[in-house]
């Protein structure tokens, strides 16, 4: 899934420019601030007080050193960039199975945010093009976040039923959808 090394993509839409391109290995810091930064955005008045703690913020660091450190061919992750600054990463890799159940696509988007200054720039949908394409995959996606709900239907998603609930999350309901 994983194609060689693509040139950044220069885009403008609506007046604004970015890049979007793969992230360097020395990027897992700014790509895991980013990461907590956006969650803060979208659901920190979901989440349980102390739920963004040092070891969460440790953890968003240690995924992203693993994935870019170790990375596997099967694995896309893209960045867009404004003025030499991360605003936005996609993450898509292989479908793992849901309890017993078969993979019903081979491809997942694991992730795709956006910090809140850059929502309806355009910036989110180059990233998903870049990331996934028009590819049949899967997602998760959490029901209380109707703007993310939206993109996802406008790129073809569709829910198919299942959803699931994290403990570390309870107010948050994760459906899933499938294209």
């Amino acid at each position: 899934m994983r194609p060689a090394t693509i040139v950044p993509i220069p885009a403008r839409v609506g007046g604004m420019s970015f890049v979007i391109r793969e992230p360097a290995v020395g990027e897992a810091a700014p790509l895991a601030e980013l990461h907590v930064a956006t969650w803060r955005e979208a659901y920190a008045h979901l989440l349980p007080g102390g739920f963004f703690d040092e070891e969460h913020v440790a953890s968003r660091h240690r995924m992203w050193n693993q994935i870019l450190n170790d990375p596997s061919p099967a694995v896309t992750v893209r960045v867009a960039e404004q003025d030499g600054r991360i605003v936005g990463f996609a993450l898509v890799g292989p479908s793992s199975a849901e309890g017993n159940e078969k993979p019903v696509r081979d491809t997942h988007l694991y992730a795709i945010y956006v910090s809140a200054a850059h929502h309806g720039t355009g910036v989110g949908q180059a990233l998903l093009d870049s990331a996934l394409g028009t590819a049949p995959a899967t997602l998760w996606v959490a029901k209380q976040n109707p703007r993310a709900i939206a993109f996802y239907v406008r790129n073809g998603f569709d829910f198919d039923g299942m959803e699931k609930i994290d403990p570390a999350a309870p107010a948050i309901t994760d459906a899933h959808m499938v294209r």
